[in-house]
C-alpha cells in the first residue's frame, strides 16, 4: 500500500449533493451505529456546560449520545434528527425528552427558546449558512452555539493510515476552524486526547458505522474489509481478539451569538 499522504488543509466542507447522498446512509441501522460509537469525554462536556445553560437543543442528535451527557448534566434537552430510526434509538434510551425529526437548517422549534445549541458529530451535514442562522434564531441573546467531534487521532501515523483505510472521513486537521455565520463570535477550541480500547471484530463495525462504507456496494465493502484485515492483522501484527488501545482525540468550538439588532423606535 502507498504511504499516506500529508493532512489535508481544508476541512468541513462538503458538497449539498454529495453531502445528502451520504447523510442517507444513517436513515437506517441505527442500533449497530450506537453500540460502537463512544461517548465524549468529561472535559468536552464541561466545555460545552462552561457558562451554565439550562435548556439546549441537540441537533443532528442522532442515537442520543451526546443528548444523554446533556441530560445526565440536569439540562432540559430538545433532540432533533432527520432520520426517524435514530430517534427511535434515542426514545429508547431517553424517552422523557422532546424529539423532532427535522434538519439542522429548519427545525421548525420556536425562536429564543435556548441557552445552548449543540452540534456532536453533525456540523459537516449541515449547510453551514443556513444551519447557523437557525442555530441563531433558536438561540436567546448571549446564548452558545457548541460544535463537538469525537474522531481517530490521526496525527498519529498508524491511526492516520487506518482512518484512510477505512474512508473515516476524519483525516483532517483538529484545529481547523469550522465555518459560522456572521451571527457567531469567533469560536474559542478546545482539544482532549483519550484512547478507546478495540479488537478486530470492533475495528470493522466501526467502519460499518460510516457513511462511506454504508453508501457502498458489496464489492467495495468486501474491499475494505480484506484491507483493514491485512493492515490489523499482517502489517500491524495484531491477533483478531487482541484489544488494543486506539488513539482518539475530541476536539469542540464553542461560539456566542451576536446580540441580535433591536428595531429602532
Amino acid at each position: 500500500m502507498a504511504e499516506i499522504p500529508s493532512l489535508p488543509q481544508r476541512a468541513f466542507v462538503v458538497g449539498a449533493q454529495r453531502r445528502e447522498e451520504l447523510a442517507s446512509a444513517f436513515q437506517s441501522d441505527a442500533e449497530s451505529y450506537d453500540k460502537i460509537r463512544p461517548s465524549y469525554p468529561q472535559e468536552a462536556l464541561d466545555f460545552t456546560l462552561q457558562h451554565r445553560p439550562a435548556t439546549a437543543v441537540d441537533i443532528g442528535c442522532g442515537s442520543g449520545i451526546f443528548t444523554e451527557q446533556l441530560v445526565s448534566a440536569g439540562l432540559e434537552v430538545t433532540a432533533v434528527d432527520p432520520s426517524a430510526d435514530m430517534l427511535s434509538v434515542l426514545s429508547k434510551r431517553l424517552p422523557q425528552i422532546e424529539v423532532v425529526c427535522a434538519t439542522g437548517e429548519a427545525t421548525g422549534l420556536a425562536a429564543d427558546s435556548a441557552d445552548l445549541v449543540t452540534y456532536a458529530q453533525a456540523w459537516h451535514w449541515v449547510d453551514h449558512p443556513q444551519a447557523s442562522a437557525e442555530a441563531a434564531r433558536l438561540l436567546r441573546d448571549g446564548g452558545w452555539l457548541t460544535l463537538l467531534w469525537n474522531q481517530l487521532d490521526v496525527t498519529v501515523p498508524w491511526v492516520h493510515r487506518l482512518a484512510r483505510i477505512m474512508h473515516a472521513g476524519d483525516v483532517h486537521r483538529p484545529e481547523l476552524e469550522p465555518p459560522l455565520g456572521p451571527q457567531f463570535q469567533k469560536p474559542e477550541h478546545g482539544i482532549w486526547h483519550w484512547s478507546m480500547e478495540l479488537d478486530f471484530h470492533e475495528i470493522i463495525e466501526l467502519t460499518k458505522s460510516r457513511s462511506y462504507y454504508r453508501k457502498s456496494s458489496d464489492t467495495t465493502r468486501a474491499k475494505v474489509e480484506a484491507n483493514l484485515a491485512w493492515y490489523w492483522h499482517e502489517h500491524l501484527g495484531h491477533e483478531p481478539d487482541k484489544k488494543v488501545q486506539v488513539p482518539y482525540l475530541t476536539h469542540a468550538w464553542r461560539s456566542r451569538r451576536r446580540p441580535r439588532r433591536r428595531p429602532r423606535r
